[in-house]
C-alpha cells in the first residue's frame, strides 16, 4: 500500500505527468541502486523468490520474470534480481540502433490499469547492449535477450536483421526472444505469416546451431499477438514445432481496446499496443489454447495482465511455466512480485 498511496504518487507525478518521463527517472534511479551492493543484499532478503524450476533446459530461481520492454537497454539489470524476479528479458534490441517513434508515445490510462505504448523499438542498438553486458558479466538470474526488426530495414531484409543480433548477443543471454508481434513497427506483425515465420526462424534456428558450437543450443522463443486468430496461432505452432522452437511468449500487447472506461475513450484512441489488466483475459487464453494445441509439451511465458496473485496462478493454471510482469509491475510495485512468489511457494 506505501507503494501505491507514496512511491507511485511520486513517480506518476514526475515531468508533469509524462509517462516516459518517470520511466527514464526510474531506470536511471534502479541502475543506480543496483551499484550499491548493501541495498541489493537487503532487497533480495525482502523480495526473494525461493522456487526453482527448470524450462526449455533453464533453470530458474522463481517463477516470475521481467517482461521485454521495461528495461531495453539492460541499465539496471543489477537491480531486478533484488526484487524477486527469476529472469529478467531486455530489449527488444534491434540491429540498428533508433531513437522510436516521435513524442509523446506513453500514454497511461490509471483507471484502467493500462498503458498504450507505441515506442517503435528505440534502442542503442545490438552491438551495444552486447558490450555493456559483456562489462556487466553475470546477472545472477536467466537473461532474456527479445530481438527485433529495425525499422530502416525492409521486411524482406529482415531475416538478416534478426541474425546479426543474434550473433552479437548470443554470448550473453540464456534464451533468445524473436518478437515478430509488435504493433509498433511497420511490417513486423506480417512475420507472424506462416511462410515469412518459417523462413526466418529457420534461419535463426541455423545460426543458433552454428553459434552453439555442438555445445547445447540456446533456446529460441517467439513471442505472439493476442490479436491472432486461433488459425493464425496455430500455423505458428507448426513452425515453432518443424524448427525446434524452445517455446512461446504469450502475449504481446493488443491492438484491441476492450476493457477501458469510458473516461480513458479518448486516451484509449492513441495509436499503439494496449497492455495491462484489460489484456489479462485475452493472454490467459491464448496460453490455455497454445497449451491445448501442444498437449502441453511446448513451454509457455505467460505475459499479459498480470496484476494480482489470481491473475498469475490463472495463468499458471492454464498451461504457463513461468509468467512476466510489465504494466502490473508500475502500477503494483515491487510488492506484486513478492506476492506472486508468496503465492507460488505455498502452491
Amino acid at each position: 500500500m506505501a507503494y501505491k498511496h507514496l512511491v507511485r504518487r511520486a513517480l506518476f507525478s514526475l515531468g508533469g505527468g509524462d509517462p516516459e518521463i518517470a520511466h527514464e527517472r526510474t531506470m536511471a534511479a534502479l541502475s543506480r541502486l543496483g551499484q550499491v551492493r548493501p541495498a541489493v543484499r537487503g532487497l533480495r532478503a525482502l523480495f526473494g523468490a525461493k522456487v526453482d524450476t527448470t524450462v526449455f533446459g533453464v533453470r530458474f530461481p522463481g517463477l516470475v520474470g521481467l517482461a521485454a520492454g521495461m528495461d531495453k537497454d539492460g541499465r539496471a539489470l543489477r537491480a531486478w534480481p533484488a526484487m524477486g524476479f527469476g529472469h529478467v528479458e531486455v530489449g527488444t534490441v534491434t540491429r540498428h540502433a533508433q531513437p522510436g517513434n516521435p513524442r509523446p508515445r506513453l500514454f497511461r490510462l490509471r483507471e484502467s490499469e493500462a498503458i498504450i505504448n507505441r515506442m517503435g523499438f528505440n534502442n542503442a542498438g545490438a552491438d551495444a547492449l552486447a558490450a555493456r553486458l559483456a562489462a556487466l558479466g553475470p546477472v545472477g538470474v536467466p537473461l532474456g535477450i527479445s530481438i527485433g526488426k529495425s525499422k530502416v530495414t525492409p521486411v524482406e531484409e529482415a531475416v538478416e536483421d534478426y541474425r546479426h543480433s543474434l550473433r552479437a548477443l548470443y554470448p550473453h543471454g540464456d534464451y533468445f526472444a524473436v518478437n515478430v508481434s509488435s504493433p509498433n513497427t511497420p511490417g513486423l506483425r506480417g512475420l507472424q505469416d506462416r511462410a515469412a515465420l518459417d523462413a526466418l526462424v529457420g534461419e535463426l534456428r541455423r545460426e543458433a546451431d552454428r553459434l552453439a558450437g555442438g555445445e547445447r543450443v540456446k533456446p529460441l522463443l517467439v513471442k505472439i499477438a493476442p490479436d491472432l486468430t486461433d488459425h493464425a496461432i496455430g500455423e505458428v505452432l507448426q513452425v515453432c514445432a518443424d524448427h525446434r522452437v524452445a517455446g512461446v511468449i504469450a502475449t504481446n500487447t493488443t491492438l484491441g481496446r476492450d476493457g477501458l472506461t469510458p473516461a480513458e475513450a479518448p486516451t484509449g484512441a492513441e495509436a499503439g499496443g494496449l497492455s495491462g489488466r484489460p489484456l489479462a483475459e485475452r493472454s490467459r487464453q491464448v496460453v490455455a489454447l497454445v497449451a491445448r494445441e501442444t498437449g502441453g509439451a511446448l513451454p509457455i511465458i505467460g505475459v499479459g495482465g498480470v496484476f494480482d496473485t489470481d491473475a498469475a496462478t490463472r495463468m499458471l493454471d492454464a498451461g504457463a511455466s513461468l509468467v512476466q510482469l510489465y504494466t502490473g509491475f508500475v502500477f503494483e510495485g515491487p510488492s506484486l512480485v513478492r506476492r506472486i512468489n508468496r503465492a507460488v511457494e505455498s502452491r
